[in-house]
C-alpha cells in the first residue's frame, strides 16, 4: 500500500531543499515551498506544525541521506580490499565518482545553508546540525584511523585532522563554486586531497609489529 502521506511530506521536502539552497532558510516563505510543491497551506500544516519543524524534518532528511550515502561508500571499500590504506582511497574515489555522475551538479549542502543561518534556530536545532557535521566527520575519521594505525605518515597528523580537512575542502569548494559559477570546481577539488592523503603515506612504512 503506497503511504501517501510520507510521500506528501517528501514532496515538500524535495521542492523545499533547492528553495533553502539558493535563497536561505530565512529568505524562503512558506508560500514558496507551497508553489513549488504545488501544495496548500493545509497540507504543509499537516505534516509540519510550523516552520520550526519544517526545518527540523528537511536537515534530519539531508543529514540521513548523505551519511547513508557516505557509509554505504565505505562498505563497498571494505569489501574491495583487506588493506586499510587501499580502502581508505577507494573510499574516497568512491565518494568523487558519486558527486560526479550527479544528473546536475550540487547547489550546496544544507548543513552549511543552515549553519550561516544558526541563530535562525532554537538551541535544539543547532546542537543537531554540529552533531550532524560530526557524523559526517566520524565515517572519514573510522576509514583514516584505520590507515594511522598501521601506516605512519609522512609528518604527524591525526584522523580527526584529515576528517577535517576533507569536509572543509568540500564546503569550501561548494562556497566557491557558486561564487564562481564554477559547478565542476567540486568535481575538481576533491581529488586534491586524494593526491595529498596519497603523497602523506607515499613510502607505506609500516609500525613494527
Amino acid at each position: 500500500m503506497i503511504d501517501r502521506g510520507a510521500q506528501t511530506r517528501e514532496r515538500i521536502l524535495a521542492a523545499a531543499e533547492p528553495l533553502v539552497l539558493r535563497q536561505g532558510y530565512a529568505g524562503t516563505s512558506l508560500e514558496d515551498i507551497l508553489g513549488a510543491s504545488g501544495l496548500t497551506k493545509g497540507a504543509f500544516f499537516h505534516h509540519f506544525k510550523d516552520k520550526s519543524a519544517f526545518a527540523r524534518a528537511l536537515i534530519e532528511r539531508c543529514a540521513c541521506n548523505d551519511t547513508g550515502r557516505f557509509e554505504r561508500c565505505a562498505v563497498e571499500a571494505e569489501a574491495a580490499s583487506e588493506d586499510p590504506l587501499e580502502q581508505a582511497l577507494a573510499f574516497l574515489q568512491s565518494m568523487e565518482a558519486m558527486i560526479e555522475s550527479r544528473p546536475t551538479p550540487l547547489a550546496g549542502c544544507v548543513l552549511a545553508a543552515y549553519t550561516h543561518e544558526i541563530m535562525q534556530f532554537e538551541p535544539e536545532l543547532r546542537a543537531y546540525i554540529g552533531q550532524c557535521f560530526r557524523r559526517w566527520s566520524a565515517v572519514y575519521e573510522k576509514e583514516f584511523e584505520a590507515v594511522l594505525a598501521r601506516y605512519r605518515p609522512a609528518f604527524a597528523v591525526t584522523a580527526r585532522d584529515l576528517a577535517e580537512q576533507v569536509i572543509a575542502i568540500f564546503e569550501g569548494a561548494l562556497i566557491l563554486s557558486r561564487s564562481f559559477n564554477d559547478p565542476a570546481l567540486v568535481v575538481r577539488q576533491l581529488p586534491q586531497f586524494r593526491q595529498y592523503f596519497e603523497l602523506l603515506f607515499k613510502e607505506r612504512v609500516k609500525y613494527a609489529a
